[in-house]
């Protein structure tokens, strides 16, 4: 019998020896990451790429000629031990490369607090994640194994406090409808997972394969509403581009996917709790796994340099309830009509779709960008009209480069927010907030955790970043303010007219980015002070304004890549 190792390896001349897709920046890689959007900023690659879809393919949009070596100084075939070409036969060459290996430490010390962490847990304590991989490239076929070993002490820590009894119903009302447990169980969790692999067949600008890498749908820097990294990589089948498709009118970029997502065995917290012996909990169904489909594209007007605009949609309901063709690729298919009108096609899909925007100025160093999206695609062009802010969430965000007085040095000042609360009232009572749904139960979510917005549904933030950078380097201040379920808030506390509750992070962060030759590091240190924890608040009768359960945590993320040489 084969131990783990001898798993691992097998899995990996399985895939080496298989037909596979295009060298792609995984989303999260330290420093890289960051860096190549700024790297387009001044311009010093091309900024035909809307950065809208992600992960990037650096080598097709970019003309670097290895994806990760963006600077030209790590792969050099003749020298290298762990890169080379393989005759095949006298006109065919297999191209090896070892991909960067990267490992992510993350620490809370009170209770879980991080997002857009890929395969990391709500976790109190140490995790960390271990990613490693070869890529392989032959003809028209190539192959990224970029699998990921999660390991978390996943300890025990306050959650939503139980003495909250008032509150524990209407909790419920959001937790019954959600697949978002505070933790991952009551012991370590080890994991693996094929992390950012791909398989694929390239023609041109094109690709067409299968994948678990994660994907990013959007313009924004800190949250994408419809596809992000804030939970692990599922695995889908995708047609795509990988780089700007040219035309007389602009050039085009897009990705049509066909994903399957998971769900939990795990609960939310006091599942047993009954109210007048009525439970709190309604357990889902025992198979909870999901189909997604989705399509997403943009387009860079040929008369507007430097303009982006983009379209993008997903639709997602049981795998055992997918039926029609509508529903295995719902492309304009929104099923338009009212909400108020019964429609048990419509009803059983949890649909998301938004429109977006990035203008780009190389010669200003300059970025700004929005994404606005609406919960359901069944929504009349009228109603739109009438009621824009119905349904709605919204990013907006820019970012700036200005030159210091030494040369390659520049001040970055960064900020981004972020809604998804409602502000209709109507909106909030019915429970149609983003990411939970009334029929698929496990909501928008994939191993627990949220695709789109970390933070969960109905959050709001707002963040701000200033930094000195230079070439790879960073060092910088960020701030960030963060509103959970804002939704929830009022949905609880508006009957009682109590608007002291709301659940609230204030999180100042040191960060600092570093090359040291092939080594890149990457680390962040968070103090997260936390007011209202889980909205509780303790009343005095004889005060109003008291202080509520605060709470203080410290954060430290730490990043290390190695490039190999």
């Amino acid at each position: 019998m084969m131990g783990k190792k001898g798993h691992i390896a097998l899995i990996f001349w399985i895939f080496l020896i298989g037909n596979v897709s295009a060298q792609t920046i995984p989303l999260g890689m330290p420093v890289l990451d960051d860096y190549l959007r700024r790297a387009q900023l001044l311009g010093r690659v091309d900024s035909a790429s809307s950065w809208m879809i992600r992960p990037l393919y650096p080598t097709e949009a970019f003309g670097i000629k290895d994806g990760f070596d963006l600077d030209s100084s790590v792969v050099d075939f003749d020298q290298s031990r762990f890169h080379r070409f393989v005759d095949v036969d006298s006109a065919r060459q297999l191209k090896l490369l070892m991909l960067p290996a990267s490992y992510r430490l993350q620490y809370n010390s009170t209770y879980a607090f991080g997002v857009n962490d890929g395969a990391m847990i709500p976790n109190r304590g140490f995790q960390q994640v271990l990613s490693f991989g070869a890529y392989a490239e032959f003809g028209k076929w190539s192959l990224q194994f970029q699998p990921e070993i999660l390991m978390a002490q996943n300890r025990d820590y306050i959650g939503f406090p139980i003495e909250h009894q008032a509150t524990v119903l209407f909790y419920y009302e959001y937790m019954n409808r959600i697949d978002m447990p505070e933790r991952f169980g009551n012991k370590s969790f080890n994991r693996f997972y094929l992390g950012q692999s791909s398989l694929r067949y390239n023609v041109k600008e094109f690709s067409i394969g299968m994948s678990t890498e994660n994907l990013w749908w959007g313009p924004g820097r800190r949250n994408s509403l419809l596809l992000g990294n804030n939970a692990p990589g599922f695995f889908h089948f995708t047609v795509n581009t990988r780089k700007p498709v040219s035309s007389p009118v602009g050039s085009f970029e897009g990705q049509l996917i066909s994903g399957f997502l998971n769900s939990t065995d795990f609960l939310p917290p006091h599942p047993d709790y009954s109210i007048q012996q009525n439970p709190v909990y309604i357990p889902k169904r025992e198979n909870g796994n999901r189909y997604l489909s989705g399509i997403v594209l943009t387009y860079q007007p040929k008369w507007v340099p430097g303009l982006f605009l983009g379209y993008g949609a997903t639709n997602h309901l049981y795998r055992d309830e997918v039926q029609v063709m509508g529903d295995i690729l719902p492309i304009f298919n929104g099923r338009k009509g009212p909400e108020n009108v019964y429609d048990p096609v419509r009803d059983r899909r949890q649909q998301f779709s938004s429109g977006f925007f990035r203008w780009l100025s190389p010669e200003g160093h300059f970025e700004f960008y929005g994404e606005y999206g609406t919960r359901g695609n069944s929504r009349r062009v009228s109603d739109f009209m009438i009621t824009p802010e119905k349904g709605r969430a919204f990013t907006f965000g820019f970012s700036h480069l200005m030159a210091l007085g030494k040369p390659g040095n520049y001040f970055q000042i960064s900020s981004e927010m972020t809604q998804t609360g409602q502000t209709i009232r109507e909106e909030i009572r019915q429970l149609r907030t983003w990411y939970i749904h009334d029929h698929v139960r496990h909501g928008y979510t994939h191993q627990g955790q949220v695709l789109g917005v970390g933070n969960g549904p109905a959050s709001n933030q707002i963040f701000v970043e200033f930094a000195w950078v230079k070439d790879m380097n960073r060092l910088g201040f960020q701030m960030e303010r963060i509103v959970y379920n804002n939704d929830f808030y009022y949905y609880r506390y508006e009957a009682s007219k109590d608007f002291r509750n709301k659940y609230v992070d204030l999180v100042p962060s040191l960060v600092a980015d570093w090359r040291f030759g092939n080594v890149l590091v990457s680390g962040r240190f968070q103090y997260v002070n936390t007011l209202n924890y889980k909205w509780f608040l303790e009343n005095q009768p004889d005060q109003y304004f008291v202080p509520g359960y605060d709470r203080k945590n410290f954060v430290a993320n730490l990043g290390v890549a190695y490039l190999f040489r």
